[in-house]
């Protein structure tokens, strides 16, 4: 699992074999079941996640308290709340798995460790993320001025791994449509 982290970094530049180890040896595997929080509601962020397997939601609920799902992020991605992780602040985003998921984990304090001893490694982690902003930005923006349906659609092209893996409940409130409106989009399209 450590070998994904390490390809995954790598897209950016080559890292030496001593540097993979020292990399691989400041993270730990976790796994999670389906529904199970990395991170809960109304707390710090103190772990970064890579996603090895699985499929992890960024999500919060709103003042009726119903759920929303802020995106989902699939196989190599980094995850975490990065104002809460960076600033050490509350949240009241979490991080929950929406399949059974394995992750690789790293605290802020080895992440600083780390950085210490790989000076080169803040600015790969930093550039991975800032693609994860674009990207998210971009797959939001697609959906501007889409009807409910459309969106279903472009999420089914653009993410047709995760729509097998994640509940009907959960594309439907990132769609920021209802369940009940989902399965009938569902059933139309068959």
């Amino acid at each position: 699992m450590e070998n994904l982290l390490v390809n995954y970094l790598e897209q950016l530049r080559p890292i030496p074999a001593a540097d993979r180890k020292i990399i691989t040896e400041h993270f730990t595997l976790k796994t999670f079941k389906e529904g199970e929080f990395l991170v809960k509601p109304d707390k710090i962020a103190r772990e970064l996640f890579f996603v090895c397997s699985g499929v992890i939601r960024i999500g919060s609920a709103n003042h009726k308290g119903v759920e929303l799902t802020h995106y989902f992020y699939n196989e190599n991605h980094l995850v975490s709340i990065l104002q809460s992780f960076n600033e050490e602040i509350e949240t009241t985003a979490y991080i929950q798995a929406s399949c059974n998921a394995e992750v690789l984990s790293i605290s802020k304090d080895k992440l600083m460790h780390l950085y210490k001893e790989l000076p080169y490694l803040k600015g790969l982690i930093d550039h991975q993320h800032q693609l994860n902003l674009i990207n998210k930005v971009n797959m939001r923006n697609t959906y501007l001025g889409e009807e409910a349906q459309n969106r279903y659609k472009i999420f089914l092209a653009q993410h047709p791994d995760i729509v097998l893996r994640v509940s009907q409940k959960d594309i439907a409130s990132y769609l920021g449509i209802t369940p009940q409106s989902l399965s009938r989009i569902r059933k139309q399209m068959k």
